[in-house]
């Protein structure tokens, strides 16, 4: 008679890896309030109860402590921040004699004030999500063990974050970085924006609405309608100069000098690299000395007998503008340069041996393969580029401070919307209208980035260039 082996028993870690592959759309707050044993119901008022009961000790005792820290901070800090985000202070700064000396008390800040409550409800919402995650967690606990008679231990947890699930793991700091420093203050920003935070209310403001939108359509104040539209297209203009012809005659460069026939190509590309190395700061300070009507380039023009007075570079509207442009190619050609190098030499080599082949000329070559493939590559560069223009403060401010401004004016006609955005908080202390010009700087690189992208062959066709 023969033998019939008996089937070993799986292993428990392979079955609890197996049932890791259960689609996560099946461990929903939904579902663990209507599907959760007591375990996983408790979970929601006391993080990490499930969990700890099902040996996720680790797991359970941190969820436990992040609640514990975030209760403890509501309580000495987070409820008051709360209350008096609602007011911003009301207390002004006083001062008693006692004994023959004057004790001062600060009173409220309204900045502090905004920020600590802006904080504490940023904290909230990421608690919320947070508690959302423990409560799943509690839950897929319950199920892993009543499918695979064990929920994960650490190390199965450990295994999944570094090579399954290893992007979270990756992407961790770099999200919270993005959180702390990108959109907190963002926020913070916005919430300036509907406040009476100006050059008259340093100390204590309030909230005002959208009042500060209403004037910035009106023809009066620090900030008119006129100003606004005439500071923006110029911005757009700007960025789109900027952009696209660094773009052309960077690549312009780049393929004379990748070309076969070319000697030297290190030389070339390092010599467009002097101006990177270079510290944009100097060479921005000392290219605005040169302009200037006593500077090296006039007096030099007029010692040669070439001009009779000195060129506006800085002071009539239409050489200013195109002053920064030009100086601006002189600072972004390198980049693009690199950029484009890189690209032109990882082409695939097939596709100009085919086009050689059909008898193809250098036009039809570069019209349909060599400019099709740098578009494609480089449209989410491109994207950056322009919203780096947009907000390109060191070029304009460094080399023409805005200039020339007319008389009552706040915005020079060399202005972009950052570095108006700088005059008006920094110089004047109109935060309120400064938050305004942020918030519609951020709309409209928004709108123009997503729109550009999505209609795009990288967005299109991320598998690849055909």
């Amino acid at each position: 008679m023969e033998a019939t082996a008996t089937p070993r028993p799986a292993k428990r870690g392979l079955i609890r890896r197996k049932a890791d592959y259960i689609p996560p759309s099946r461990y929903t707050l939904r579902a663990a309030a209507t599907d959760g044993d007591a375990l996983t119901r408790l979970s929601f008022l006391i993080l990490g109860a499930g969990n700890i009961a099902r040996r996720q000790v680790v797991k359970g005792l941190f969820f436990l402590a992040v609640e514990v820290a975030y209760i403890v901070y509501m309580v000495v800090q987070g409820a008051g921040s709360l209350v008096t985000l609602g007011t911003l202070g009301y207390r002004t700064q006083t001062r008693e004699k006692i004994d023959g000396y004057w004790y001062y008390d600060a009173g409220d800040n309204s900045v502090l004030l905004l920020t600590a409550g802006v904080a504490t409800v940023f904290i909230t919402v990421l608690f919320v999500v947070f508690w959302a995650y423990a409560v799943r967690s509690a839950y897929k606990a319950q199920v892993l063990q009543r499918e695979t008679g064990a929920a994960p231990s650490l190390m199965d947890d450990w295994h999944n974050l570094t090579d399954r699930n290893a992007q979270v793991s990756m992407m961790f700091l770099p999200v919270i970085g993005i959180l702390i420093f990108t959109v907190l203050p963002t926020l913070i920003m916005v919430c300036i924006a509907f406040t009476s935070y100006d050059s008259d209310h340093v100390l204590l403001f309030d909230w005002v609405g959208f009042q500060n939108f209403s004037s910035l359509f009106a023809d009066t104040g620090a900030v008119t309608a006129d100003q606004f539209v005439s500071v923006l297209i110029w911005t757009l203009v700007w960025a789109f100069f900027a952009t696209f012809l660094n773009f052309f005659f960077g690549l312009f460069l780049a393929m004379v000098i990748n070309r076969k026939t070319t000697h030297f190509k290190g030389f070339w590309r390092a010599i467009f690299s002097l101006s990177i190395a270079i510290p944009q700061f100097v060479s921005l300070l000392a290219i605005n000395q040169m302009l200037q009507p006593e500077g090296a380039v006039n007096s030099t023009l007029m010692s040669w007998g070439w001009i009779d007075q000195p060129l506006p570079f800085f002071t009539d509207v239409t050489w200013a503008r195109v002053t920064v442009i030009i100086v601006n190619l002189w600072i972004g050609i390198p980049f693009t340069i690199m950029q484009i190098t890189g690209i032109l030499q990882n082409i695939p080599a097939d596709q100009y041996e085919a086009a050689k082949i059909d008898g193809a000329n250098w036009w039809q070559t570069f019209t349909r393969i060599t400019m099709p493939y740098l578009v494609f590559v480089l449209t989410p560069y491109l994207i950056t580029t322009f919203t780096g223009n947009v907000n390109n403060f060191n070029v304009i401010y460094l080399l023409s401070g805005g200039n020339p401004t007319a008389v009552g004016d706040t915005a020079g006609s060399t202005d972009l919307l950052i570095t108006w955005l700088y005059k008006l908080t920094v110089d004047q202390g109109d935060y309120n209208l400064g938050g305004v010009i942020g918030i519609f700087t951020f709309v409209v690189l928004a709108i123009v980035s997503l729109i550009t992208y999505r209609n795009s062959g990288s967005y299109k066709n991320e598998g690849g260039f055909r």
